[in-house]
């Protein structure tokens, strides 16, 4: 029995292994792959070990060598970001941003945020890391045909004594206003969200929160930046460096995945290295794929704008049997995509919303361009518009994967 449990879990890796990465177009808008590189070191001795505290000041012995690389990841994550505190440590986007909650506010403060379906993450809602903190949320007043933050009528707000504003999100195709925002509540402090966009950050591409106004920034590392799965906290001001520290340890994080560390270091070393060329192509390729699905009949949002300045691109599908239908639709195509919410959509329509959201950054990591965007949006077309059967297109979707197997913008 249990050779036949071993067996069964080495085949379906194998399944999962040859589908995502050999038969599939990814469009899914908050995935990326590793490097050969970052992939190679992150089966290490660390994954085995134990280091609480900070480099050199540890609650265990045997960390001398896990000392020396979270203190270059914190050396690299300071240059590439450009700040003067960077912290490695915490294990997940929402974590991070639990770790800014703990840091700067009290049970019942109230912070201002983005609904879901205008593009605010669960963990802003108090559905989520919000809500575990106890706080109260203030939607965000939010222009739905420009897709992006109302600063303006956020003055409206200024009496309700918001401790924290929270900014970026998972539905994000234009820099926010940091910079009118901090104007508006001068007094108020800002957490950014960079989760989704950290890439283009890293790579001058989008928007630099720190220099504009936020306080700090709280982010994921396996998006649009293409490092191992986990968080991290930054910022210039040192008072809120130490609030977050404590909030990390003793406060939510013991050990912080040491296992991780290697493959960050690597990261942020090949993001030095090749950061602006991959982030300029990634918008590149996400404003050719909308154009070309606008031009194929889909409703791209945005037209007006040029459609994106990130990686994503945004859907209307109500018109198409809408976002359930199309992204199964499309998964029996293999290519990969998810439904998602869109500003006119309640929350209780999650099963079912109005539109997909999809992300080029996996496709641009494979060496894809824009003449590949513009053939994605074809498949797409014939799969959902022209009503060819998605297992045809399948075939199809597989030999032209075959061409983007090795993984650029790295150290190979």
């Amino acid at each position: 029995m249990c050779k036949q449990q071993l067996l069964k879990v080495l085949e379906v890796v194998e399944k999962q292994d040859t589908w995502r990465k050999k038969e599939c177009i990814n469009l899914i808008a908050s995935e990326n792959i590793m490097s050969p590189l970052a992939i190679e070191v992150f089966s290490s001795d660390m994954m085995h070990r134990y280091a609480e505290g900070l480099p050199y000041k540890r609650h265990y012995q045997g960390t001398k060598y896990v000392d020396e690389i979270e203190t270059l990841v914190i050396d690299l994550g300071n240059k590439l970001f450009r700040c003067k505190h960077y912290d490695p440590r915490p294990i997940s986007g929402m974590i991070a941003n639990l770790c800014v909650f703990a840091a700067l506010t009290e049970p019942g403060d109230k912070i201002a945020n983005l609904k879901i379906p205008d593009g605010g993450h669960i963990s802003h809602s108090i559905v989520g890391t919000a809500g575990v903190r106890g706080l109260k949320t203030l939607n965000m007043p939010f222009d739905s045909k420009e897709m992006n933050i109302d600063a303006e009528k956020l003055k409206k707000v200024k009496k309700e004594k918001i401790k924290l504003v929270v900014l970026g999100g998972s539905l994000f195709l234009f820099p926010h206003p940091v910079k009118e925002i901090k104007e508006v509540l001068d007094d108020t402090k800002i957490l950014y969200d960079a989760a989704h966009v950290l890439g283009l950050i890293a790579g001058k591409r989008f928007q630099d929160p720190l220099r504009e106004g936020a306080d700090v920034v709280a982010s994921s590392s396996h998006k649009t930046f293409p490092g191992p799965q986990g968080g991290m906290v930054y910022t210039d001001n040192e008072k809120i460096s130490k609030q977050v520290a404590q909030a990390i340890l003793p406060g939510l994080i013991s050990n912080h995945h040491l296992f991780r560390l290697p493959s960050l270091a690597i990261t942020l070393i090949e993001m030095l290295e090749f950061g602006e060329k991959y982030a300029d192509q990634t918008v590149k390729n996400s404003k050719k794929l909308a154009s070309s699905l606008y031009e194929m009949g889909f409703k791209v949002l945005c037209e007006h704008k040029g459609f994106t300045e990130s990686h994503q691109v945004v859907v209307d599908v109500r018109e198409n049997e809408g976002g359930k239908t199309v992204a199964e639709t499309l998964e029996r195509a293999n290519i990969i995509c998810n439904k998602n919410l869109l500003p006119w959509d309640n929350n209780e329509d999650t099963d079912d919303p109005s539109g997909i959201r999809l992300g080029v950054q996996e496709c641009t990591r494979t060496g894809m361009n824009e003449s590949e965007m513009e053939h994605i949006a074809n498949l797409i077309t014939r799969v959902i518009i022209k009503g060819e059967k998605p297992e045809k297109v399948r075939e199809e979707v597989i030999q032209f994967k075959k061409e983007y197997s090795k993984t650029k913008y790295c150290f190979t």
